[in-house]
């Protein structure tokens, strides 16, 4: 727990208190401490391992940048602590904490979880009993979440505590975090719309004008501030499906995927975001937030809709399957006794996140057809992949294989060094420019190269002798259509 003084000891102008030290809540108060240095903050989180890392000079989380402006307002008007009484000195309240996937119960699978959200909000019911607290989500909720946050906050609080609610969703890419706050597309402010929740509305945004320009900062009701951040992902999440599906028609017709994707981007009611082709899309946000956004359209009785929302996890899913049955078709039909260098782990560069990342479906298939698998990751532990895998494997034979079959290696070299295939399912840059000529000198022959992020020129693969799939890219023998052969 952090040495802090109190805050009514402080000469700061306003008080806040985020709960919830994770991807989220710990870079977003680090640039608010960094734009308004008169503006005392502090992340709370019940984790002492959390908040200690926190303090520590090696963060719980990489996020290019961080470090730098951690080390710039730490201490100064930044402050991360798990004395829960700075929650009651607090002017402005953040909720900042996880809403996975509901994994049981009713909506199981679909429904996220609002455990935490109801934990939260009956411990600042119980802690705060005077004054006017503005509370803040900026977790990732349904629509109408705010409703419940209400209740659990007026039926808790034993005082004469007021409070008002706004959402404050975020919109942050991981890799791109601390850029993507200094410089935001927009921040979304809802609230209601009577005069105090417009003043809280005021008074949040007034935080936000100091850095962000006026015409990015938007306002509008409660309802529809929650439910724009699940579809702006939701959105995004289908343009990656979109350009994923049209992936497995240039691999069969011949055509290449970047290019479709650089003509189709070419149009401006389009544009060439998330166009790009790839075994798959992961993190935290985009699955969890469209199953949500389903779970709503069947609640609500919108059966098409929620049918149509659900086929972009679907063919998310299938983009995974699809790779997976390419690699081992290619070799041959089985990848028993086979090494296999996977290259990245992460669910994207930058980040050591692994949550719902594209590798862990493609590591677990390989470990069930027998395969043994060599993984370089910059960013990610031993110890995450071991949970993550057995997280994700049921069958006891094959999760055995865990600790048998999965090797961690220093470098993608080495990594490679005797294996039959090398996967790249995470685009790290280092990928890129590493010296294949060489790696596939160390390699068993025949040499397979999977390439599911289109990191490297399947031409110059070939040339060196690799027997080459690139996501996308024509095949060496594309399907022949029936009127090529009539």
């Amino acid at each position: 727990m952090s040495a802090t003084p109190l805050m009514s000891a402080t000469p700061f102008s306003t008080r806040i208190v985020c709960i919830g030290a994770g991807y989220v809540g710990g870079p977003t108060m680090a640039v608010i401490a960094l734009k308004c240095p008169d503006i005392c903050i502090h992340v709370y989180d019940l984790s002492v391992p959390r908040i200690n890392a926190w303090n520590s000079a090696s963060l719980p989380i990489y996020e290019p940048g961080l470090d730098e402006v951690i080390q710039q307002v730490r201490g100064r008007n930044l402050f991360f602590t798990t004395d829960d009484s700075v929650i009651t000195q607090a002017d402005i309240i953040f909720i900042s904490v996880n809403t996975p996937t509901k994994m049981y119960g009713v909506g199981k699978g679909r429904a996220a979880d609002l455990k935490y959200i109801e934990s939260c909000s009956r411990r600042i019911g119980e802690l705060v009993s005077h004054g006017h607290k503005i509370v803040v989500e900026k977790s990732t909720v349904p629509v109408r979440c705010s409703v419940a946050v209400r209740k659990i906050l007026s039926a808790n609080s034993k005082g004469t505590a007021t409070f008002s609610i706004l959402s404050n969703p975020e919109f942050l890419a991981e890799g791109t975090a601390v850029s993507d706050l200094m410089r935001p597309d927009r921040v979304l402010i809802g609230g209601d719309q009577d005069a105090k929740g417009l003043d809280s509305i005021r008074r949040l945004a007034s935080i936000y004008e100091r850095w962000v320009p006026a015409d990015r900062i938007v306002t509008t009701n409660l309802w529809s501030s929650e439910l724009t951040k699940l579809v702006a992902n939701a959105m995004l999440a289908q343009r990656i499906s979109s350009i994923n599906s049209i992936s497995a028609v240039c691999e069969a017709t011949g055509a290449d995927v970047d290019e479709v994707a650089r003509g189709v981007g070419a149009d401006t009611r389009i544009g060439p975001k998330f166009l790009k082709a790839s075994v798959g899309f992961g993190g935290s946000c985009f699955q969890k937030d469209v199953l949500n956004l389903v779970y709503l359209c069947e609640s609500l009785q919108l059966t098409e809709v929620a049918e149509y929302w659900h086929w972009v996890v679907r063919m998310n899913d299938y983009q995974r399957r699809r790779f997976c049955e390419k690699i081992i078709k290619t070799m041959f039909d089985t990848a028993s006794g086979k090494t296999i260098a996977v290259f990245g782990f992460a669910f994207k560069k930058d980040t050591g996140d692994t949550r719902e990342s594209s590798a862990i479906e493609v590591v677990a298939s390989l470990l069930e057809e027998g395969a043994n698998v060599h993984i370089h990751d910059p960013k990610v532990s031993f110890d995450q992949v071991k949970t993550d895998l057995e997280m994700r494997i049921d069958d006891p034979r094959v999760r055995q294989l865990i600790y048998t079959n999965v090797t961690m290696s220093p470098t993608a070299e080495e990594a490679a060094n005797g294996a039959h295939a090398i996967a790249i399912l995470t685009e790290w840059d280092l990928y890129k420019t590493l010296n294949y000529e060489a790696i596939y000198s160390t390699m068993s022959k025949p040499a397979f190269f999977f390439d599911g992020r289109s990191m490297v020129d399947p031409k110059v693969l070939r040339a060196i002798g690799f027997d080459t799939y690139c996501i996308g890219k024509a095949t060496q023998h594309p399907a022949q259509f029936f009127y090529e052969t009539s």
